[in-house]
């Protein structure tokens, strides 16, 4: 039995096809970095559709989104007042207060 060496989504893709889309490239090296800053695969996932694939603007609202929750506030309920506020944290944190 070989053993390999554990390779990133990005790593893999590469791999078996180096002549990839380069947009599912970029998108997978997106996600990539972002799961290397903790947060989750799911919430990277859906942070990205979100905001149309911007690695920016799903990198600040898993960011705030983890700042919220650490206060105490409900994930549904943040995620839905981020996408009203437009990831605004002042804003948004009105809004939680309400």
């Amino acid at each position: 039995m070989v053993m390999t060496a554990h390779r990133s989504p990005l790593g893999q893709v590469l791999h078996l096809d180096p002549g990839a889309n380069p947009r599912f490239l970029s998108y997978l090296g997106a996600c990539d970095r972002l799961l290397k800053q903790g947060y989750e695969e799911g919430q990277v996932e859906e942070a990205m559709e979100m905001f149309q694939y911007s690695e920016k603007k799903a990198a600040e609202f898993l960011h705030l989104l983890a700042q919220f929750n650490d206060m105490g506030f409900q994930q549904n309920e943040i995620k839905e007042v981020l996408l009203l506020c437009g990831n605004q944290r002042e804003r948004a944190l009105e809004e939680l207060l309400r």
